[in-house]
């Protein structure tokens, strides 16, 4: 069983300088919040703000390297440890926000590429990639009152939270820091560059994130140039 962690929609303090004046313009709710309902709209608003047909194939997961214990239960989860897990795969369990879900649930197919994001870190940023192997199942964690990602108001018979299982793929050449792509999301609201509508900060608090096409080529550039 893979560390319960995966799911924690948690920022640094890093992180929220990083992001306090667009929220502060966006105010949107705090993503925990949403419906079912809400959640769903919000979906499909995101896919036609980045301009895709509505079905995405490239990802943003987040996940905490460093340790922080909740009911006993280490949250860590780091790209190593999801190398030297079996077949270097493991299940995206504790994921208990509705949108986030949604994508698991129903976009996230065999294949799809994925960019592992450390979070919750001093240095957060993407360090490697990793792909789908297994789609869609339901969560064992929200079964089980002892972990921390336990929800009481699902069943067996009608699972709320659900799980997709990835693989070790490799690191980037180089660790692409959340200020780097900070930069590059500010120059390109201004230019209308192919990271404006990055989801790192439009969505900032989800774990799980979609990335167009486009995005997903322009990061991959980002790794092999230097750092400006």
């Amino acid at each position: 069983m893979a560390p319960k962690r995966k799911g924690q929609e948690i920022e640094t303090d890093k992180e929220k300088r990083t992001l306090k004046r667009k929220k502060a313009v966006n105010t949107q709710s705090e993503p925990p919040k949403m419906s079912e309902k809400t959640a769903k709209q919000a979906s499909l608003k995101g896919n036609q703000k980045s301009g895709s047909p509505g079905i995405y194939s490239h990802w943003l997961l987040k996940s905490e390297p460093n340790s922080r214990f909740e009911n006993g239960i280490d949250m860590k989860f780091s790209f190593d440890d999801l190398k030297t897990s079996p077949n270097e795969t493991s299940c995206w369990d504790g994921v208990r926000n509705y949108q986030a879900r949604n994508f698991l649930r129903d976009q996230m197919k065999l294949g799809h590429e994925v960019f592992f994001y450390h979070s919750n870190c001093k240095e957060p940023g993407i360090i490697g990639q990793c792909k789908v192997v297994k789609e869609s199942y339901p969560d064992h964690t929200q079964f089980d009152p002892k972990d921390p990602h336990f929800d009481r108001t699902s069943s067996k018979d009608n699972p709320k939270w659900f799980m997709v299982d990835v693989k070790y793929v490799r690191p980037l050449e180089r660790f692409i820091t959340l200020a780097e792509l900070k930069k590059t999301h500010q120059e390109h609201l201004k230019n209308g560059g192919p990271l404006r509508n990055l989801a790192l900060f439009t969505k900032a608090r989800l774990s799980v994130q979609p990335l167009s096409q486009e995005e997903w080529d322009y990061i991959l550039k980002m790794e092999h140039s230097d750092e400006s």
